[in-house]
């Protein structure tokens, strides 16, 4: 009986090799490209697809976002400051018949362009541009890039700056830079504090010049504010009517020797 059955083996086995290479399934997240005679026929998926062995290809095209480190690169910013800059790209596959197509690797095309496309976008700016507007700079990168492999079919979502790293002695430079600058704002706050508090001085003083009894009111809080201190200095208070005969009789008296000494 199984003498019998022995000349049907081996094409059993061939058949069953054959069924399992056509039969091919396809997760959600992936699509796949058929050729027919190496010319495209479709993209199909997800789900069970039934290939031709020897007749139809497929390759297989992952949608998902796919996460791209690109590496550190030297960069000579506008104001002459060699950087090294490193960023992150997202992107994914939107459209799989062009992105097998129209370009070799789509994954170390997309690597490699924006590899160029960080430094010759961050070479047009300035190093404090670079440090305070990362946010602008991530924006031109992702549409330059973007724009660039939409012919590609994928759609770049998101590029994000990670690090700048300067040597030492650019990390000196700019700590001085920002201590000199802290310093000239310290310098300016004090000085229009100055002007202001010279401007209430002024007001102030024309009120008391007003006021006759303006200026006795001061010097009775001088005397309360002098007090309330722990100060072992003694102040006799004096009523200014009383001092102010003796101080018009020197005035007369001063200008009298002066106009003397003029004969």
């Amino acid at each position: 009986m199984i003498g019998e059955l022995i000349p049907y083996l081996a094409p059993t086995v061939i058949l069953l090799l054959i069924l399992g290479s056509a039969i091919k399934i396809l997760p959600e997240y992936q699509r796949g490209v058929v050729f027919f005679l190496g010319r495209f026929q479709g993209v199909k998926g997800p789900g069970l697809i039934i290939v031709i062995p020897g007749i139809q290809q497929i390759v297989r095209v992952d949608l998902r976002v796919v996460v791209l480190d690109v590496p550190s690169q030297d960069v000579i910013s506008k104001d002459n400051v060699t950087v090294r800059v490193n960023a992150v790209l997202y992107f994914r596959v939107v459209d799989p018949e062009r992105a097998i197509i129209r370009v070799e690797d789509f994954n170390s095309a997309t690597s490699q362009l924006a590899q160029t496309t960080l430094r010759s976008v961050l070479g047009k700016h300035d190093l404090d541009e670079m440090l305070s507007e990362r946010d602008k700079l991530n924006s031109d990168i992702q549409e330059i890039i973007d724009a660039q492999t939409e012919e590609w079919g994928i759609k770049v979502a998101n590029v994000e700056i990670k690090h700048v790293d300067l040597n030492e002695s650019m990390i000196r430079a700019i700590a001085r830079q920002a201590e000199a600058e802290r310093e000239r704002r310290a310098k300016v706050i004090h000085a229009e504090g100055e002007l202001q508090a010279s401007k209430k001085l002024v007001e102030a003083a024309r009120v008391m010049s007003a006021e006759s009894g303006a200026m006795q009111l001061r010097y009775l809080q001088t005397m309360a504010d002098m007090s309330g201190s722990n100060s072992s200095t003694i102040v006799f208070p004096m009523p200014m009517d009383l001092v102010r005969p003796f101080m018009e009789k020197s005035f007369r008296n001063t200008q009298g020797g002066s106009n003397d000494s003029a004969e």
